[in-house]
């Protein structure tokens, strides 16, 4: 399959979102020549930031979809956000017009084998950035992409036979290399957790969406693991790779400033990954001293001596009870949001037996919350994050470290996690 195949077909983007993805698909299509319809139930005024970026005249069908549109395509992409079972997808499918996903047909489209995926509930982006920011300092040619809000269709032009690939995927992308029966050369799982249960019907669901990364590797191909979570890695034909916080050697220990214990094991992670390609610990080294990820663990500014961190892609109480877990200050934590079905007990239990006090954001599972928690240590509960921030800040003191880490979805007030970072972001700004 090439380019040209797809010049002058009618291809049906479902799906323009917010995240780049479905952007870079429509984009990607309209400048080799396509017809190109996008649809979404989202709304203009909802889209209008990808909107803006959209290359071309595509023609959009917003707040509404049409079976018309799904059953004249020559082919539907559909977005990860998108759920297979949709009823005008079956319709497509009795129809027999092919649906494919981005994540796919990138693995077909791209002129390298190279790729490095990496997936998880916790640590996959700062993994993967970490993976490619190391290959680079070891001087590959290396490109990073998929659910960083860049579109992996958006790498091709840049990508040569030898280029090296790190993409971080979702388990909705990971869907797609199913559907395809493809994996990457090397394989990255940082770990399971509970998440993403309004999606799938229940763990093991989710589980093997996950295993989609390792499920059809061959004998020459590599999957690295988490020692403790091992019994994943069973039936894989690849070679296995085990990391363990425990093999981390002591300089590259020493060099890092990522904050908390999870981040030793994305560090063990990529530290195992990147030994695969031969890289050097001093390599390893020279990055750690300088690398951060953006809305992970951030400290945004130090206000009258209270510290303020924006963890807004903590959307899972695992990934919340980590953040927690990563400080000895008194905490004011910024907690709550929608819901996604998930259990809130361990992380209760973290919040009661650690945290000063907390700041509850409304939303669906925020009741499910407030239910576990003991009663003085909730401040109150926000429909507007500005009034959030400025009851944690009056309430603090000097030393106190003020941590939004939801540890829910961010729909219902916020547009994504990275609209509720980002607004965090400017309120801490103008304190």
């Amino acid at each position: 399959m090439n380019f040209k195949d797809f010049q002058k077909k009618r291809i049906l983007v479902m799906g323009l979102g917010l995240h780049g993805g479905g952007l870079g698909v429509a984009n990607f299509f309209t400048k080799i020549g396509a017809s190109v319809t996008i649809t979404d139930l989202k709304t203009e005024k909802d889209l209008t930031p990808s909107i803006k970026k959209l290359v071309g005249h595509p023609k959009l069908v917003l707040g509404e979809h049409r079976l018309q549109d799904f059953l004249e395509a020559d082919l539907i992409i559909r977005n990860p956000g998108v759920p297979k079972e949709s009823k005008f997808l079956l319709a497509a499918r009795k129809a027999n017009v092919p649906i494919k996903m981005e994540s796919s047909l990138f693995f077909t489209l791209s002129p390298s084998r190279n790729i490095i995926g990496v997936t998880g509930t916790k640590g996959k982006t700062t993994t993967t950035l970490l993976i490619g920011e190391i290959l680079r300092k070891a001087g590959a040619n290396v490109e990073v992409g998929g659910n960083l809000r860049i579109s992996m269709l958006d790498l091709l032009p840049k990508i040569e036979r030898n280029t090296w690939i790190v993409l971080e995927l979702s388990s909705w992308q990971l869907e797609g290399l199913g559907e395809s029966h493809t994996s990457p050369h090397i394989a990255v799982l940082t770990n399971i957790y509970q998440d993403h249960l309004d999606r799938y019907k229940n763990l093991d669901e989710y589980v093997e969406a996950k295993k989609n990364i390792f499920k059809f590797q061959n004998p020459s191909d590599f999957l690295v693991i988490n020692k403790s979570q091992a019994e994943i890695a069973k039936g894989a034909e690849s070679k296995v790779k085990f990391f363990s916080t425990r093999k981390i050697p002591k300089k590259i220990l020493e060099s890092s400033t990522l904050i908390g214990r999870h981040n030793l094991e994305n560090i063990a992670c990529a530290t195992e990954t990147v030994k695969l390609l031969g890289v050097k610990n001093n390599v390893i080294v020279k990055v750690l001293k300088t690398f951060k990820v953006n809305d992970r663990l951030e400290l945004i500014r130090v206000v009258s001596g209270v510290k303020f961190v924006n963890d807004t892609t903590a959307t899972d109480p695992d990934a919340t009870i980590a953040a927690i877990s990563s400080f000895s200050n008194p905490i004011i934590l910024i907690v709550g949001g929608a819901d996604k079905n998930l259990d809130f007990s361990q992380m209760a239990k973290a919040i009661n037996k650690k945290v000063k006090k907390v700041v509850l954001l409304c939303g669906s599972a925020t009741n499910k919350i407030s239910r576990l928690l003991e009663k003085n240590v909730v401040l109150g509960e926000f429909s507007n994050l500005n009034k959030a921030v400025n009851a944690a800040f009056k309430f603090a003191n000097k030393g106190d470290v003020i941590l939004l880490s939801p540890g829910c979805a961010s729909f219902g007030m916020f547009k994504h996690e990275f609209d509720r970072g980002e607004q965090f972001k400017k309120i801490v700004e103008k304190l």
